[in-house]
């Protein structure tokens, strides 16, 4: 084989004569005479006028890859015209793997690759030769490069990289439905033979699916594929090169297609008839049963909705889907009563909610059932005959009076007897009673609607047969009222009236109010009693709408002949049995100016005329404080201007006042108080002394001449002083004595007490009249007390 393969790519060169010309690629020629050996020739030089004969050309080897030989593969041979066999030439070789992978005899140039090659490492190696005189080591030939490609052999099976694959078709596909397509890749030159031509096939799968040998197209097989059948199918895939002939490599890859589901089928029920029993006792919208049709698709194509037939128990009961489990929940819509109906049939209907179009000739998909409901008899608790016991009952009822009664019945078949008894817990006062067999209500304490107008408690029925059967009601109570209480003046009035008042002048309106609750259209009338009515100073008038007015019946009042007036009114209501009472109102006579407006009544002056706001009120208030204030503003102002205005600040007047309060060494441990500030601010200080005890002759410092203006003070100082030490009232310990210096020439004299020969009682108010009406008041005031200074000291 070796042998074959060198002769079948043996290159020659001819050469004509000696001239040796350059080596240079050229296209792969096939060899038209018979080779001899697959040799390369070197060109080599000629004479210049020899006549060079063309011949073939090579520069390149082929070596066989994968070789497992025991000697070196021979790859070739290099040989140059100039090399006549005397072994005056050497060969050399260099490039890709020269001396690694492939070595020259440098005198015969033989080239032999000394280890295993593999194409799918390197395809090819590039290298150069060169022949070399051995005795001058001269190059006899140009460097010539060649090739040497590593022939390929069926060496590697066809691999499925993307392997193993996962795919999926809708069941219920036609035939040649596209699944999934593979590729396997072969590391063989493609170029070369068949090594890389992959065909595939299928070695498990068959017959639902099919594959393309060239294209590797999975594709279905069979029709109508039912996923509720069979849902995951595995198909072994085979890739084989040398075209699948025999001798050739294959590699498997695994497909795994799972059949996706379509609504293919309809739900169906597993029965017809479904039998459910029911207690008469259930709620309303609670779940009494649940019902399931069977769908064997998947996922939403499963999806399931009920509903009930119109008919029997449409009107009863309702069913709803779990969307968890795709049953049908049946749920109550109305109570049942065993004692009324005891069972029920009627229809439900399963159907899908997502249709697939191409299987609407398949038929309905839809099923229906019947249901029957037998209902359960329940010992069940005993029932009012109303939801709630309004009643009435007028206050002061007599205790034991039956008011009303409750009436609850046991509906079982075997009816039992009822008790009846209150829930103190609503009723913690017992202000009721029933009784346990009748059910009649009745009073067991006296009502007072001014109290509690209304009750509300609730009663309890048991069944004798199960007390602990129990249910409950509540009851109302209104408290009529009863015209008990006489109407009385709503509010308390002040009334006044003018000493100029004039007859048929109103000078206060009254209203009245009832304790008890008035009826719509309760009337009030207002009168005169009758001791009251003979020779009257006021009147009442009923305005006939539940107020009435005081009205004066004389040409003036005197508050000296009589200041307060006390008028009984009669006040009536128009209720059963008719109530009334005497009100006595208080008039008082107050002095008026022109205008009606009250000035004064007695010491207690009323200011406030009748029907006078709040607003008006503060506002005169507001203005009597005014002028009362500038009025002692005023007189303070006058007294002011007689004290001395030497004194220029608060500072110059104040007292230096040491406290102390151990007992120490007497009245020696400290100094008096600082009485400098006295002095007229121009007279210079002098030293401090004690000033409750007569001081010692002591040599006090040269002072300096007092300054004129302040002779005066030193006298005012000196004469007080003296009274103080001539004092036998004055106090042995130390005490503060204020000696004001009030300076001289002011208008309102002196304002101290201090040697006044005049009393206040002596001062004299008669300007005050000068001053205008609206001081009047304040004359008078100050005009009483003169005279009664008079006549005190009288």
């Amino acid at each position: 084989m070796l042998t074959r393969n060198c002769l079948s790519l043996l290159l020659w060169v001819l050469f004509d004569g000696g001239l040796l010309t350059p080596l240079q690629p050229q296209p792969q020629q096939t060899l038209a005479t018979e080779p001899r050996e697959n040799v390369i020739h070197l060109p080599g030089r000629r004479s210049h006028f020899q006549r060079v004969k063309r011949g073939w050309v090579w520069n390149q080897f082929f070596v066989l890859e994968e070789y497992m030989g025991s000697e070196p593969q021979y790859v070739g041979k290099l040989h140059s015209d100039l090399d006549k066999g005397e072994g005056t030439v050497k060969y050399t070789l260099s490039g890709d793997g020269a001396g690694t992978v492939f070595t020259i005899d440098e005198t015969t140039g033989d080239i032999h690759a000394i280890r295993s090659l593999d194409r799918e490492e390197k395809p090819f190696y590039t290298l150069r030769a060169q022949a070399v005189d051995i005795e001058t080591r001269k190059p006899l030939e140009p460097e010539s490069e060649f090739i040497i490609k590593v022939q390929d052999i069926n060496d590697n099976e066809p691999k499925f990289l993307d392997g193993p694959y996962i795919a999926s078709v809708p069941e219920m596909s036609p035939v040649g439905a596209y699944v999934l397509q593979v590729k396997a890749t072969d590391a063989d030159d493609p170029t070369y033979g068949n090594s890389a031509r992959v065909v595939y096939s299928i070695l498990q799968g068959q017959p639902y699916f099919s594959i393309d040998p060239k294209t590797g197209v999975i594709r279905t097989a069979l029709p109508n594929m039912d996923r509720e059948v069979k849902e995951q199918y595995q198909v072994l895939i085979q890739a084989k090169d040398m075209g699948g002939q025999l001798g050739g490599l294959a590699g498997t890859t695994i497909v795994n297609i799972t059949l996706t589901d379509v609504n293919d089928n309809p739900p169906r029920f597993p029965k017809s008839i479904f039998h459910l029993k029911v207690p008469e006792s259930s709620p309303i919208g609670s779940a009494i049963g649940r019902i399931r049709a069977v769908d064997p698709d998947f996922g939403q194509n499963a999806e399931i909705e009920y509903s009930v037939v119109p008919g029997d128990g449409g009107n009863l009961f309702d069913i709803v889907t779990d969307e968890n489990t795709q049953e049908g929940v049946l749920k109550l819509k109305k109570p049942l009563d065993f004692e009324t109906k005891k069972a029920y049939t009627f229809k439900v209907e399963a159907s899908n909610l997502h249709l697939d179009d191409r299987f609407h000739s398949a038929g309905p998909f839809k099923d229906t059932a019947t249901v029957k409901i037998s209902v359960l008899d329940v010992d069940e608790p005993p029932v009012f005959s109303k939801p709630l016991y309004t009643m009435e009952v007028y206050e002061d009822t007599p205790v034991g009076t039956i008011i009303g009664a409750v009436t609850a019945q046991d509906l079982d078949v075997g009816s039992s007897a009822v008790r009846y008894f209150i829930d103190w817990k609503s009723d913690g006062d017992s202000y009721f009673t029933i009784d346990a067999t009748e059910g009649t209500i009745a009073t067991s304490e006296l009502l007072d609607r001014e109290s509690t107008a209304q009750y509300n408690f609730s009663i309890i029925a048991s069944k004798v047969s199960n007390p602990l059967l129990t249910s409950r009601v509540n009851i109302l109570i209104n408290v009529l009222d009863v015209n008990e209480f006489p109407p009385e003046i709503s509010v308390p009035y002040e009334t006044a009236v003018c000493e100029n008042a004039k007859p048929g002048q109103i000078i206060q309106i009254v209203s009245a109010a009832d304790r008890d609750l008035s009826p719509a259209g309760q009337q009030f009338s207002f009168k005169l009693s009758p001791e009251a009515a003979i020779k009257p100073n006021f009147t009442v008038r009923d305005f006939r709408n539940n107020t009435a007015g005081i009205e004066t019946r004389r040409n003036g009042y005197s508050r000296r002949q009589q200041e307060l007036y006390f008028l009984p009114v009669v006040i009536e209501d128009s209720s059963y049995p008719v109530q009334s009472s005497t009100n006595t109102m208080t008039i008082r006579v107050c002095r008026c100016d022109s205008d009606g407006t009250i000035l004064s009544c007695n010491v207690e002056a009323i200011f406030l005329p009748v029907g006078l706001s709040t607003g008006a009120l503060i506002a005169i208030l507001l203005c009597i404080v005014i002028l009362l204030a500038i009025v002692v503003l005023y007189v303070a102002l006058r007294r002011q201007k007689k004290k001395d205005t030497l004194m220029t600040s608060k500072e110059d007047i104040r007292d230096n006042v040491i406290h102390y309060d151990d007992e120490g060494g007497g009245e020696e441990d400290t100094q008096a108080f600082d009485i400098g500030a006295l002095r007229n601010p121009k007279v210079i200080e002098d030293n401090k002394i004690r000033r409750d005890i007569k001081p010692d002759s002591l040599c006090l410092p040269r002072q300096r001449p007092p300054v004129e203006d302040n002779a005066d003070i030193r006298d005012f100082i000196n004469q007080r002083l003296q009274e103080n030490d001539v004092d036998p009232t004055a106090p042995p310990y130390d005490s503060l004595a204020t000696y004001a210096y009030e300076g001289d020439g002011s208008v309102a004299d002196s304002l101290s007490s201090i040697e006044s020969l005049t009393m206040e009682a002596d001062q004299d108010y008669t300007y005050l009249t000068d001053w205008g009406p609206h001081f009047k008041v304040l004359a008078d005031m100050f005009g009483e007390e003169e005279s009664y200074n008079t006549d005190k000291v009288t």
